[in-house]
């Protein structure tokens, strides 16, 4: 804990490579780049210039007047933070005038501002306090009637923060920060003069606007306008320690800023190269629940699913996973138990986990939920290009010509990197979103998408496939790149595919229900707009043809030329903060680390002699595998780690009952999840606050994760790994996690430059970070692909067998909301709940009219796997004959009705295609009444246990 702020150096940098200008600062030589600012350079020279509206976060504005300067041969007294330096300037920041307008400008705004310093909540954290100070400012001659401001109350209503209208001083940084930095353009200045003031959208409180609370607004404001509710109660941070977020796959580094050890505040790390200082909700406020009342902090244990849990201590819980493993391994064979790693842990606990499996179980009967969100990425991006991840980094966004977004909803899945999104579009950039709902990239303020193609779930294929047939048909293909880059051979075969009439978007317009004309342009505006982009989600991936929807993306970009260079690429935006990890560690179970399959002789020598045991060259099971040999009796135990199967795989009835039919499931996490309902033990996890390690983000960047607070359950997560290791007789001795990266680089080729010193020397680095790029790769396929020459692959359209009918008329199809996160465990625990309280089922208006519904009516969800109830949403985001829902809420079981299809190549379940009927409700479905009888069971623990 070295440090509490960050320089501001008043305004933003100049163009990376612009010429020096050398000019003079108070009598010292100084040397900046072209287009700096004055003040900007004064900074940088160690001397501060007062300012009250600049920061470097925001584009100089120049209104406060504070910053006033001296330039030699010029009258007047310009702004520093407007006016750039030029050759030979001779500039004075301190005189005698320059001190008299300062203190005269700050008594204006000290005039209209309450003096009550020593009670205020910001006290030693006021910029305008600051300022004052700095001028000189002794002696205010005009009066403090605040009387235009007592008009206005103080807004409490947001969850997190306040604004107090009596403390603003109109500096509008609140306000150019939410429309540069966030892009929502909630907030303006109305009035003129004394009478002006902040209002949030036609004046409304904060909570009821058009605000996201990502926190910008609060960030910027130099006083205690607007300040965090943890601030005002606990008292302005006093140390910091920059970690890297734990919900989203943006990875948003932040200062976790701390008085003594009680957590004040997350702000967001201006250096931080995934989120460029800024942040959403949920990273910026939404970690209270690492002290929530329901965190279990105690191993437990319990004989049978049926009996209450009883506390014990560390050494009764590992003993009994250890003795456990091995008796069923003794009676049922070396491959009847397995794990579950997370993608919400440390790339060294998930690394971790899956060596205890094949190191101490002898088995590859490993899987993780990236698996079963990512796994057609991997799969596809590595048959086309060579590797199996994401080909940019965010910056590149800002170097888009064109963006096509298909199954993916940025906004509220990766609001930071949606905000970027927004900026570039603002700028100029175009759009095409391909979803079945109107998300709010298709139009919101200052944007609206080219094209929005509303396609039927189930038809991306088809829908991409008819995309290629234009670029091919109507000579948009780049020949020349394909020729360098490509085997020709193979896009000839694909290229007389995707020509056939029977692909064209007039042939498959009523597959996919996007008109003909819309395609067309679409297509066209991607192959002829410049740098494009595709950046993709789980609307592409968790579907039966997942695999080929993305070679189908892959086919596209190659063929267009927009693969291996800035602004353009494929690009899958990956839901949580580790599933790029996930993967990485070798979590599946025919892959160690770096994607090396279990069958090569040489890859698995180079483990056994790391591990000092013969491994298995027997791929393993995957969760639907394991779940189906339990109830068959051959697969009787579990372990699983910050995962939560029961909420959040496919068929809930089926993993029930697979979880139910074991002997032994070992759940690790912060709270008594719902998987924790067929648990025989359960070992207390650490939250992303209380522990060292790494994450990689969805742009393969890796970043530290720095212990902020001591872990509340007595260990990391990776301490408690250890530790069931060691009771299975392995001779683990890891001191510290860098010791795991030191042997995660050892013995995987793309991570053979990681090292925590390098990533504190680096701030973060991209993968793959080898001899030849000890940086890392921000751009992947630079100079030519990872596998040689890119492979265009033929992808049919083969329909889902998930089919809609009389009975199950409508497609249900699923995704998330900015206020939560996954399955809910942690924002449900916040007061995130504010926002998203229950989930809803959207409804178009002509299907509710049909089944007599209206907004806000209880109906039954029902498909050929099961039914539900919850209250619907009666809204044209959606198309006739789509419904659609998120998943944060147990209650609502939203996978009690998704199937067991999957994508034909890696089991990735299809969440998003199921077919189904919604009628009016009386009620909870059966299933809802018994899941709620069984976790009431479940949750509950003898008193006095230890």
């Amino acid at each position: 804990m070295a440090w509490i702020g960050e320089a501001d150096l008043g305004t933003k940098a100049a163009p990376a490579g612009a010429p020096l200008v050398d000019l003079t600062i108070d009598g010292q030589a100084v040397s900046v780049p072209a287009g700096t600012s004055i003040m900007r350079a004064a900074a940088l020279a160690n001397t501060a210039i007062p300012k009250l509206c600049a920061t470097d976060s925001l584009e100089a504005f120049g209104s406060c007047r504070v910053c006033l300067v001296e330039i030699e041969g010029r009258a007047g007294f310009p702004a520093s933070c407007t006016t750039p330096v030029l050759p030979g300037m001779t500039v004075r920041t301190q005189s005698e005038r320059l001190s008299q307008l300062r203190r005269g400008v700050m008594e204006l705004y000290i005039s209209d501002h309450p003096l009550d310093c020593l009670t205020c909540s910001a006290n030693g954290d006021c910029e305008l306090q600051d300022v004052a100070g700095a001028v000189g400012l002794r002696d205010v001659r005009y009066g403090y009637e605040g009387a235009n401001h007592l008009a206005a109350e103080k807004d409490t209503s947001n969850p997190y923060f306040t604004f107090d209208p009596a403390k603003c001083i109109v500096c509008s940084r609140c306000v150019r920060a939410c429309d540069e930095v966030q892009g929502t353009l909630a907030l303006t200045v109305d009035g003129r003069g004394f009478a002006s003031h902040i209002a949030a959208s036609q004046d409304e409180d904060f909570l009821s606007s058009e605000c996201v609370s990502c926190g910008a607004c609060v960030q910027a404001c130099p006083t205690s306008a607007l300040i965090e509710k943890e601030v005002e109660a606990i008292g302005t941070p006093e140390k910091a320690v920059v970690t890297t977020c734990a919900y989203c796959g943006v990875g948003c580094t932040f200062r976790a800023e701390m008085r003594g050890e009680q957590l004040v505040r997350m702000v967001p790390w201006k250096d931080g190269k995934a989120n460029r200082g800024h942040s959403c909700v949920k990273g910026r406020f939404a970690w209270g629940y690492a002290n929530h009342k329901e965190r279990i902090l105690k191993p437990m244990l319990r004989d049978t699913i049926e009996q209450p849990w009883r506390e014990v201590t560390w050494e009764e819980a590992i003993g009994r996973v250890a003795s456990e493993f091995r008796r069923i391994q003794a009676a049922h064979g070396r491959r009847s138990v397995g794990g579950i790693t997370s993608s919400r842990c440390t790339n060294e606990e998930t690394y971790l986990v899956q060596k205890l499996i094949r190191q101490g179980l002898g088995n590859n009967n490993v899987d993780t939920c990236a698996r079963v969100c990512h796994s057609p990425t991997g799969y596809g991006l590595k048959a086309t290009f060579g590797t199996s991840a994401g080909t940019q980094d965010f910056d590149s966004v800002m170097q888009a010509d064109v963006m096509m977004v298909i199954g993916a909803n940025p906004t509220d899945g990766h609001p930071v990197f949606a905000s970027r999104m927004k900026r570039r579009l603002r700028e100029g950039a175009k759009l095409i979103v391909v979803d079945p709902r109107r998300i709010d990239l298709v139009r919101s303020p200052h944007i609206e998408a080219q094209h929005h193609l509303p396609v039927r779930p189930g038809t991306n294929v088809a829908l991409l496939t008819a995309m290629a047939h234009v670029v091919v048909t109507e000579g948009l293909v780049d020949e020349d790149y394909v020729r360098a880059r490509c085997d020709w051979e193979g896009f000839a075969d694909w290229a007389t595919f995707v020509s056939d009439e029977a692909r064209s978007p007039e042939a498959t317009e009523a597959l996919t229900g996007v008109p003909a004309q819309d395609l067309r342009a679409a297509a066209r505006l991607y192959a002829t707009g410049g740098k494009a982009a595709i950046y993709y989600g789980l609307g592409v991936t968790e579907h039966s043809q997942g695999s080929s929807t993305v070679i189908a993306i892959a086919n596209l970009a190659m063929a267009t030329g927009n693969v291996g260079l800035e602004g353009a690429g494929v690009n899958p935006l990956r839901g949580q903060n580790n599933v790029q990890g996930a993967c990485d560690m070798g979590s599946f179970p025919h892959e160690y680390s770096g994607y090396r399959h279990v069958s090569d002789p040489s890859v698995r020598a180079l483990f056994e002699e790391a591990w000092g045991v013969p491994l298995d060259p027997e791929p393993g099971l995957r969760i639907p595998n394991m779940l189906d040999a339990a109830t068959d009796g051959a697969f009787r135990a579990l372990f699983i780690q910050g995962e939560d199967i029961l909420q959040s795989d496919p068929n809930t009835q089926h993993v029930a009952a697979g979880l139910a039919a074991m002997e032994c499931v070992v759940v690790q996490d912060l709270f008594l999840n719902e998987t924790a309902n067929y648990a025989h033990v359960f070992l207390p996890g650490s939250t992303f606050l209380e522990k060292d390690g790494t994450f990689t983000n969805a742009e393969r960047r890796i970043q530290r994760v720095r212990k902020v607070i001591e872990p509340r359950n007595g260990y990391a997560d990776w301490e408690v790994v250890q530790l069931v290791a060691q009771a299975l007789g392995l001779e683990w001795g890891y001191g510290h996690p860098a010791q795991i990266m030191d042997e995660i680089a050892a013995l995987t080729p793309t991570f053979a430059r990681v090292s925590y010193a390098a990533l504190e020397e680096h701030g973060s680095l991209q993968w793959p970070a080898t001899e030849a790029s000890p940086l890392g790769t921000p751009t992947m396929h630079l100079d030519g692909f990872v596998r040689g020459q890119g492979q265009f692959i033929v992808t049919d359209y083969i329909p889902t067998d998930e089919k809609t009918g009389p009975r199950f008329p409508l497609l249900l199809t699923t995704g998330r909301i900015l206020s939560h996160y996954n399955v809910g465990a942690q924002t449900r625990r916040t007061d995130n709940v504010a926002w998203h309280p229950e989930d809803r089922l959207e409804i178009h208006p002509v299907d509710a009219e049909n089944r007599g519904l209206r907004d806000g009516d209880w109906v039954t969800l029902r498909s050929r796997a099961g039914e539900t109830t919850l209250r619907c949403l009666v809204t044209e985001r959606v198309a006739p004959g789509v419904v659609y829902t998120t998943f944060h809420h147990p209650e609502t079981q939203a996978n009690v009705i998704t199937t067991d299809y999957s994508d034909w190549a890696t089991n990735c379940p299809e969440y998003k295609v199921t077919a189904v009927q919604v009628a009016a409700s009386n009620g909870p479905s059966q299933w809802q009444e018994s899941y709620r009888e069984r976790s009431a069971r479940s949750r509950r623990i003898e008193a006095d246990a230890l």
